[in-house]
């Protein structure tokens, strides 16, 4: 299969990763979000309810569709090829959706999206206030703080890619707690505008992104090309 994007020992292909897989003999690693199967909408104006704001709409005025549909979310998620990859360390966010179908495991991990800061429960936020992984590795729950949550971030300011998009910060932890060796190799089946792929490149790690929507390989090709991160 020929590579959407090649470059500096990352690679992203178009296309549906229950076939990309099987060519791929095994990875250091498997860290990814796949579509939790929870029908999330991403038209923000219908999202968002009138007491938050319309923060959305003031930051982009380009006139362009902001997303496409997230491809999967309409129905449970199933996990078994992602199961079945050889990769001694899985990372799986969004676990909780599915977690009937997940082996047993002590190690959950888990992103505090507000760090403290509010009670946007208050608000009448949208959103969730956190995000839980599933992974095979460790015992006990370990916890990322970073503030993320509409156009309060502690990274990547401005920068909104992708209607569940990850922080590259998050990304890079989950690689360092998974102990990935230098120049070890990442895969992440549903890579979407790339943050792991971006942090196993900053980082000095190998990864191989899979992508089903062009749109999104498009965005995740665009940022790898970039030298200088947000803050």
């Amino acid at each position: 299969m020929t590579p959407y994007y090649e470059h500096g020992g990352i690679t992203i292909y178009h296309g549906d990763c229950r076939d990309v897989l099987p060519s791929i003999a095994q990875a250091d690693a498997m860290i990814t979000d796949p579509p939790y199967g929870c029908g999330l909408s991403v038209d923000y104006a219908k999202r968002f309810k009138p007491g938050v704001g319309d923060w959305w709409n003031r930051l982009d005025r380009s006139g362009n569709p902001r997303h496409v549909a997230l491809h999967g979310d309409s129905e449970p998620f199933d996990p078994a090829h992602l199961l079945a990859f050889g990769a001694p360390a899985k990372v799986l966010w969004g676990g909780n959706w599915f977690a009937n179908r997940l082996p047993e495991s002590g190690g959950w991990w888990v992103w505090d999206k507000r760090n403290g800061r509010r009670d946007v429960s208050e608000a009448d936020w949208p959103m969730g206030e956190g995000e839980i992984a599933w992974a095979n590795i460790g015992k006990g729950v370990r916890i990322f703080r970073h503030t993320w949550f509409g156009l309060i971030r502690d990274s990547e300011p401005g920068s909104h890619l992708h209607p569940t998009q990850k922080p590259v910060a998050l990304m890079a932890w989950c690689i360092e707690q998974a102990k990935v060796p230098a120049g070890g190799l990442i895969v992440d089946p549903y890579c979407g505008s790339g943050p792991t792929l971006r942090a196993a490149k900053d980082s000095g790690r190998r990864a191989i992104g899979v992508e089903i929507e062009e749109h999104y390989c498009e965005k995740a090709a665009k940022r790898l090309s970039q030298e200088v991160l947000f803050a």
